[in-house]
């Protein structure tokens, strides 16, 4: 979802057990994550546009937390340049995938930004040192293959791609280099980067709502308790889970357990939605699920190593 200056340490000998708490956090983050087209479209028939829906809820969310974030101020001020960068990278990550999931259809818009494991992975070696194994590599490979399948192969790029498919390729991206930050400012306490995200969303969804023009409809009571559970129960536990995870596990490691969220999003959108699958559809959510489980269960997690960024 949510993208230097002083010395960051990056832990080091992390070993698979201790792996194992953050990777089972993360995973239960992934649901959270999958099921967030449900009440987002539930929203959006009641009048509320993609980017009026994020200020409303990741802003005011943000909003709240802004006391949080001033009593840490010693902690991440060393890392002020890495705060503000995830503030704005996962701003734009939140707000552009609410943007496309009201917009677009479920699946494709999932296709397009679970393109994330590969920019995550790409980004861990490229900006971390993170090594990447063949065993992670297949996993990659085996995730990608499985969103081939998922999205319908070759037909899927019949038609151009619209302003719901870019929002979530940028999105996508943009989560990738916020899994990247998150886990670069080890020095930044883990709510003042949950607030940063959520603060940064609201200032980009304000931006969109100006400059395109969306007005906020009247809001009934019923829509007002849910945008408020939303908000501060569903994405906050959400957002929380999904941090902890990302920032104590590599990123290309949590890149492919993250993509456990398509198969919850395929799947919840047949049984809750009106979308349909096909049996090569089906082939390739389990593909997914695989990959997720080899990643997730690797037993020979390879050590961080020290770097400065």
């Amino acid at each position: 979802m949510d993208f230097v200056t002083s010395p960051v340490i990056v832990a080091a000998n992390t070993t698979s057990r201790g792996t194992r708490g953050p990777t089972l956090v993360l995973l239960a983050s992934t649901v959270l994550w999958g099921l967030l087209w449900w009440p987002l479209k539930g929203f959006a028939a009641a009048g509320l546009s993609g980017p009026v829906l994020s200020l409303l809820t990741y802003g005011a969310v943000g909003v709240c937390g802004i006391g949080f974030l001033w009593h840490q101020r010693s902690a991440w001020r060393p890392q002020t340049a890495l705060l503000l960068l995830l503030m704005a990278v996962g701003g734009w990550a939140n707000s552009a995938f609410v943007q496309a999931l009201v917009l677009g259809d479920v699946v494709r818009v999932m296709l397009l930004f679970y393109l994330a494991p590969v920019w995550s992975v790409l980004g861990g070696r490229l900006f971390l040192g993170e090594a990447i194994s063949r065993r992670r590599a297949f996993a990659v490979a085996l995730a990608l293959v499985g969103l081939w399948f998922v999205i319908g192969g070759s037909a899927a790029w019949a038609r151009p791609l619209g302003t719901a498919d870019w929002l979530a390729l940028t999105a996508g991206l943009a989560f990738a280099g916020n899994n990247l930050i998150s886990r670069a400012a080890q020095a930044i306490p883990m709510l003042s980067k949950t607030v940063a995200v959520f603060f940064g969303c609201g200032l980009v969804s304000a931006a969109s709502a100006l400059l395109t023009g969306a007005a906020v409809p009247v809001i009934s009571v019923p829509i007002a308790l849910g945008l408020v559970g939303y908000a501060f129960v569903w994405l906050v536990l959400a957002t929380v889970t999904w941090q902890y995870g990302v920032t104590h596990l590599e990123s290309s490691r949590a890149g492919v357990i993250l993509t456990v969220e398509l198969l919850v999003s395929v799947v919840s959108a047949v049984l809750l939605g009106d979308e349909s699958l096909q049996p090569r559809e089906w082939a390739g959510g389990v593909l997914i699920a695989v990959a997720a489980l080899i990643e997730a269960t690797d037993p020979n997690e390879s050590a961080h190593k020290e770097i400065s960024v």
